[in-house]
This record gives structure tokens, sequence and C-alpha cells, in this order.
């Protein structure tokens, strides 16, 4: 033979030979056990009745809602059939129709509110004495006429030291007209005024007016060119008290010893009193 011929012989072998060493690559994943199968199967036949029972619930839902609009819709007619047979009734009688008005509702707060007058008498039992009053809802705090303030340090806290600050037309128990009080201060409050700033201290005392019977925050001031020794102000008032600007003196006057008794307090009452001090 030639030696061409020889040469391409061992060529194809040796590619045939290659061919069948090489083993061909797949992309195909290996098969499935019985077991592995049963299992894959089962899962998607339960997401598969998952997904058929939330679409149940829904169209039931649904049902449910559509049943319940046939229903108002029913009642709805029923209601407009009995109303339209009530005006037929009305207007075959031919008559006018009657207004009901609703009552107004009373406010059961204000009953139990103590009703007082623009002026009053209160009693300061820790003073001895009555004083007379102006009701203001204008003010805010309560004021007590007072002189010769002074304050102190008691026991690491602030006092003050004052009389009360009374003019002769003032009607109080004369025997503590000139004696000194003395109280703790609770706070101080700043007055604003045309002349300028001014602190003033602020006491408690228990208070007086006819059934009430309370603790009272005064601020300290001079009030002898006033009328009244005592401004009754708003922190007082709230909650427990509303005022009658019409009337004056509905509360009788408190005793005290060496003051006169309350049945002679009408001729204090019948004083002459200018009620636009403030």
């Amino acid at each position: 033979m030639r030696p061409g011929v020889l040469w391409l012989i061992a060529g194809l072998s040796l590619s045939i030979a290659g061919c069948a060493a090489t083993q061909p690559e797949t992309n195909q994943p290996p098969p499935l056990s019985e077991a592995s199968f049963n299992s894959r199967i089962l899962e998607l036949e339960s997401q598969l009745t998952q997904q058929c029972d939330t679409r149940i619930n829904l169209q039931q839902r649904q049902l449910d809602h559509q049943q319940a609009l046939t229903a108002d819709m029913r009642e709805v007619g029923s209601l407009l059939r009995y109303l339209r047979q009530d005006v037929q009734q009305l207007e075959a009688r031919g008559e006018e129709p009657v207004i009901i008005r609703e009552e107004c509702e009373i406010d059961e707060s204000s009953t139990t509110k103590t009703l007082l007058g623009r002026s009053e008498w209160v009693g300061l039992p820790s003073l001895g004495t009555y004083l007379k009053a102006r009701v203001d809802s204008g003010a805010n705090t309560s004021s007590l006429s007072a002189a010769e303030i002074t304050r102190f340090e008691r026991d690491g806290e602030d006092w003050v030291r004052f009389k009360l600050a009374l003019n002769d037309d003032d009607v109080a128990v004369e025997s503590q007209r000139d004696e000194w009080v003395e109280a703790p201060i609770v706070r101080r409050v700043r007055i604003v005024q045309a002349s300028g700033e001014e602190s003033r201290p602020v006491i408690s005392l228990l208070m007086t007016l006819g059934p009430i019977r309370e603790n009272v925050e005064f601020t300290l001031n001079d009030r002898s060119h006033l009328d009244y020794p005592v401004l009754l102000g708003r922190r007082f008032l709230m909650d427990i008290a509303v005022i009658d600007v019409a009337d004056t003196y509905l509360h009788e006057r408190p005793e005290f010893p060496g003051g006169e008794p309350a049945d002679q307090a009408a001729e204090d009452e019948a004083v002459d009193e200018d009620d636009s001090e403030e």
C-alpha cells in the first residue's frame, strides 16, 4: 500500500478512539427516587388544596356580604313603604303636623355649685374675723388687704408677717384689726402694672363662705384704698361656685368671738358700695 493511505487510516483510527473515550456532557438532573417523587406530589397537592380553600373562603365572604346588603335593602324598602303610608294618612286627615320639641338637657353640675352674689361675707378662722369680699371672675388669684408685710425665715422656709390693712369703713372684728398674722409663703406672683412690675407673696388661709369651707390662696397687698379688703378670683370659684351679679350677700355673715351677731349685718350690707373699683 502507499504510505499516504496508511497515514490516513491511522488518523481515522485515532479520531474514532478519541470520540469513544470522550463522554457527552448533559444538563439533565439525576433521576428521582420513588420516595422523592411521592413527597413532591404530596407537596403539590397540599399547595393546591390551600389555594382552593382560600378561594372558597373568599367566595363565601362575598356571598355573606351580598346577602347582608340584600337584607338591608329590603328593610329600607319596608320602612319607606310604612313612611309613605303614614304620609298618605296624614294628607287624608288634612290636619296640621304636630311639632314635638326636644327638651333641653339640664346641666346637673351647675346644681352642685354654690350660688354667690357679687359681694359676700367671708370668714377667716385663723385670723378670727369676718370681712367683706368682692367676687370677681375677672381676677385670677384672690387677694387679701395687708400692711407692714415682712418676710422672714423659719425652719428653713420662707414666712411672712403682716397686719390687716383696713380703713375705718371696713367691717371686721375690732380686736383683730391690729393683730399680727404669720403664715408660710406658698409661692410668689409677679404683678405687671403701669408703674412697673411687683412681686407679691401668696399665702394659704382657711376661708368660710356660706356652706363653703376651703383653703384659699391669697396674694398680700394693701387694698385699704378700695371698697373690699378681700377679692375672690377664678382660682377660688372654679368647680365650686357660680356668680349672680344681680344679687349681693346671699349667705349670712359668719360669727366670731368679739364680733357682732350675724343678724345685725343687714345695716352693714345696706351701705352703698362701688362695684366698679377694679
